[in-house]
């Protein structure tokens, strides 16, 4: 027995709304029965996650204030891809950026879709070792506070609600998890 086609065909597509970082649209679209109904999401750059990782398994956070939600959250580096650039200038430019750090080794993790429901956003994940610091690079519009944390007590904030994030908790626990390697 086959699957059934769930596909849904764009009939129309307009722009809601266009802004620097977002952009809404909302289509029209075919259902699989044949009817129609329309689909509002957001289309977003996808972005960067990295997870650095110092010689001791210490991990290196971040603390940043998020205006959406009015407060910081303990995060995982990461940042926007700009257009035509690759996943991993991305990363290696955020981590400097961000962070101060560069990383001499590189390994790509899987890639995630933290909202389905609603946008098209994509993290992709990145290994980053061989920490040195270069010094500070941050935008003028960013502040931030540089956090080394012991994996075991990143893990352990996940668990008390210290760390809250989703792109946060979904890359500590898949790393734990799935993608230490020799730590």
């Amino acid at each position: 027995m086959s699957a059934p086609d769930l596909t849904e065909h764009t009939l129309d597509s307009s722009d809601e709304y266009r802004g620097r970082l977002l952009h809404v649209k909302k289509d029209r679209v075919r259902l699989p029965n044949g009817g129609e109904s329309t689909r509002e999401y957001i289309v977003h750059p996808g972005a960067a996650v990295m997870i650095p990782v110092f010689e001791n398994g210490d991990i290196l956070l971040e603390r940043q204030h998020r205006y959406p939600l009015r407060r910081d959250f303990i995060e995982l580096p990461a940042g926007k891809f700009d257009p035509g650039e690759t996943e991993l200038a991305c990363a290696q430019r955020e981590l400097e950026e961000e962070t101060g750090y560069i990383a001499s080794a590189w390994r790509q993790l899987p890639t995630f879709y933290p909202c389905i429901g609603y946008a098209d956003e994509r993290l992709v994940y990145f290994e980053a070792r061989g920490l040195t610091y270069s010094g500070h690079n941050m935008d003028e519009d960013e502040f931030l506070e540089i956090l080394r944390v012991p994996f075991a007590e990143a893990i352990a904030m996940i668990g008390d609600g210290r760390i809250d994030e989703a792109k946060t908790v979904m890359g500590l626990l898949w790393y734990e998890r799935f993608g230490r390697s020799g730590d």
